[in-house]
């Protein structure tokens, strides 16, 4: 059998994610004998084990892990499916334009590129209504596959273009942004070598993917947060140049001579017809 429904979809995902039966069913908001049987049933259905159960837990197969994969994928396909048309009828916004664009940015960054653009793209004729959706660190991604957002600026190499569509629009260095009083603020520029390892300004860490990687520097959950903490001397940063439009008083911005450039893209999914998704990529390239 290769027809899957989204339900044993969302099933499987939920106890492949958890590895617990218990929490799996409790996220489902449904009871775990139920969901135990409906697993059994895909596995004999696919015809290959999805889970090891043992009195240890429960783990992946092989075929599981690549399921768990596919399936948050399909997942992902039909919720965008469903809110990209709900979109384009309007239904999402009763009483607003069904002609609607919503574009993922990560909040600051390119903030000069992406207002060239917005006024660049209002001046087109039948422009649909853009919508701009800001996002954390990565987020563009997830929003694009999911059909939060139908285009997104991407900025490699933190974003990943696997999937999309994308026409590159701007490259860039990037900066370290640190406390204006701090004795590296008054260097003409910086390694990265030198901004990695200071004792009493550790490196802010961003989440990726939900997760924040290891390190003595402070969490920071939006760039609000971020400003203030190096205002406050506590953490330095490092940012595309572009990230200068955002600067307060109390911060420093000093060129990093070895950083890798920043590449933003504007991305779209591969299999868009969106008429007023196509104009806007053309006003994009043109700029």
């Amino acid at each position: 059998m290769d027809t899957l429904e989204t339900r044993e979809l969302r099933y499987f995902v939920a106890v492949a994610e958890e590895l617990h039966f218990g929490r799996a069913a409790e996220r489902l908001g449904m009871a775990q004998p139920p969901l135990s049987r409906a697993i059994q049933q895909l596995e004999r259905r696919i015809g290959v084990a999805l889970l090891e159960r043992n009195r240890r837990g429960v783990r992946l197969t092989g075929a599981g892990e690549v399921l768990l994969h596919e399936g948050r994928a399909a997942l992902d396909a039909t919720t965008a499916a469903a809110r990209r048309a709900r979109r384009a009828g309007g239904a999402d916004s009763p009483g607003g334009p069904r002609n609607r664009l919503v574009l993922a940015v990560k909040a600051a960054a390119s903030h000069e590129l992406l207002q060239k653009l917005l006024d660049a793209y209002a001046a087109e004729p039948d422009a649909a209504e853009v919508e701009v959706l800001p996002c954390g660190m990565c987020e563009q991604e997830g929003m694009l596959r999911n059909g939060r957002a139908d285009v997104a600026l991407m900025h490699t190499p933190f974003n990943s273009l696997a999937g999309f569509d994308s026409e590159e629009l701007m490259t860039e260095g990037q900066i370290a942004i640190l406390p204006a009083g701090h004795p590296l603020a008054a260097r003409k520029t910086l390694s990265l070598a030198d901004v990695s390892d200071v004792p009493d300004l550790p490196l802010a860490r961003w989440p990726r993917h939900g997760t924040y990687p290891p390190g003595p520097g402070p969490e920071v959950h939006n760039q609000t947060q971020l400003a203030q903490l190096i205002a406050l001397g506590r953490t330095v940063a490092v940012f595309p140049d572009s990230a200068r439009a955002w600067l307060w008083a109390e911060h420093t911005a000093v060129p990093l001579t070895d950083a890798p450039p920043v590449v933003t893209h504007i991305a779209w999914p591969a299999h868009s017809r969106s008429l007023a998704l196509a104009g806007l990529i053309r006003t994009a390239a043109q700029l």
